[in-house]
């Protein structure tokens, strides 16, 4: 279970993996819910990494195979078996028996789950299930044995339904996990570990994220910035301290035979550089260009100035518009859209033509202290590149560092340039706010 929690990035080291065997002979392996919470407690850093632990955890400790895979009542007729399984569904909801939702959740995987026809096939699907059974459907027939019980129907009503919605969501992860642990069975938990669990949102792709992973992910920028921040902080300080001056450290050891008993360091001031961010705000790489602005702006304090510049086919200053987007970050992107000149006569991307506008308008941004991070896939829609003016970006900043969110594979197919911009500027995949992170904390000049 560790190898698996670390292949999704978590930092457990042997003193965590020592305690987490030590939490278990504590808490003994009688109560299954006493032992999660002690290997927690032992193995988590943070709290938004319990919903990857969660799911692992019921791999490699599941529950046992006589609670979930009871065969369901069997019959000739399908579509009476499932009414009779949604109806005891229903009671056990009513009731709040998670060792009966348990249960029927391995009844209903196994009923309503199943497909593919080989000997040996791993056919489990929680989609397949959860689409078949409906248990979203079931509210007013569980409101309905509540009212039966003797609850007050406007309380039941009022107070109750989100009760209901939350035990039912509680039931489809229940069929979710029940899914996962029959294909880990059969295909191996590290398998499964590796392939079906979702990662923590640090890790999540970039342009894979959906709108619920870019609102995690959003919620992350903080705490992020803050490591970030430190870490930038301690490399100025070490920074400051200077290189050793090899000219004076020799002349000094003259007083000792030549031995360079006492180094002589070249003293350096200590800066902090101007950071310029060039960012394509349109389709897909829209959500890693709003994150980034997120982040930058919340580690404002590390750098003597930010510009941020937006872009689609024409380019406009957005400094303010970020700086004010920590109040709503989730409305950045369609406040940027707005409020922003970024098109022209049509909609789509043109690297060429705002690299040109950029070039022109906003050269005065540029100095020997800038550092320039170009945000984007490169993809220009068959337009011209405009090499020339990404050259004169890079002749003008100290720095230009070009983040690619497409993994290198994927550069120069289509109609992506991304070769073309790399022989000018630096370029790195940049996939994930991981990756992200531990890029700017290492480019980042000090």
């Amino acid at each position: 279970m560790v190898r698996a929690l670390r292949a999704h990035g978590f930092g457990i080291g042997t003193g965590e993996s020592v305690d987490a065997g030590l939490a278990l002979a504590a808490v003994g392996f009688d109560d299954r819910e006493r032992m999660r919470a002690a290997l927690a407690a032992a193995l988590l850093h943070s709290e938004a990494q319990r919903q990857v632990f969660d799911k692992v955890f019921d791999l490699y400790f599941p529950l046992a195979e006589g609670r979930t895979q009871e065969p369901g009542p069997a019959g000739d007729d399908p579509a009476a078996d499932l009414a009779r399984l949604r109806e005891r569904l229903a009671t056990a909801l009513a009731a709040g028996d998670d060792a009966a939702l348990d249960r029927l959740a391995g009844e209903a995987v196994g009923m309503l789950g199943g497909y593919g026809s080989a000997p040996g096939s791993d056919g489990w699907s929680s989609y397949q299930t959860l689409s078949r059974l409906r248990p979203e459907t079931l509210l007013a027939r569980v409101r309905g044995l509540l009212r039966e019980n003797g609850a007050e129907p406007d309380f039941a009503d009022r107070l109750t339904d989100d009760e209901i919605r939350r035990r039912i969501e509680d039931l489809r992860e229940r069929v979710r996990t029940e899914a996962r642990r029959r294909v880990a069975g059969r295909r191996g938990r590290e398998h499964v570990a590796r392939r079906a669990v979702a990662a923590t949102p640090d890790r999540v792709d970039f342009l894979l994220a959906g709108r619920d992973q870019l609102d995690e992910l959003r919620r992350t920028v903080r705490p992020l910035a803050r490591r970030l921040a430190t870490r930038l902080a301690a490399r100025r300080r070490r920074a400051a301290r200077g290189e050793i001056d090899l000219r004076r450290t020799l002349r000094r050891s003259l007083s000792t035979g030549g031995v360079p008993m006492r180094p002589v360091l070249r003293r350096r001031r200590p800066g902090r550089p101007e950071l310029v961010l060039l960012c394509d705000v349109s389709g897909s790489v829209a959500g890693f260009a709003h994150f980034t602005m997120l982040l930058v702006q919340a580690l404002h304090d590390q750098f003597s100035r930010v510009r941020v510049f937006a872009f689609v086919n024409r380019v406009d200053e957005v400094t303010d518009l970020v700086a004010r987007g920590r109040a709503d970050p989730a409305g950045l992107g369609e406040r940027i859209l707005a409020e922003a000149t970024l098109t022209g006569w049509h909609g789509q991307s043109d690297y060429g033509t705002a690299l040109g506008e950029f070039a022109e308008r906003y050269a005065d941004v540029l100095g020997p202290r800038s550092v320039v991070f170009v945000l984007g896939d490169a993809r220009t829609n068959r337009s011209d590149p405009n090499l020339p003016a990404l050259k004169a970006v890079a002749d003008r900043a100290r720095r230009v560092y070009w983040l690619n969110p497409e993994q290198r594979a994927l550069w120069s197919t289509g109609d992506s340039v991304a070769d073309a911009y790399a022989e000018l500027v630096e370029m790195h995949p940049c996939r994930n706010a991981r990756q992200l992170a531990e890029l700017v904390g290492r480019l980042l000049p000090v």
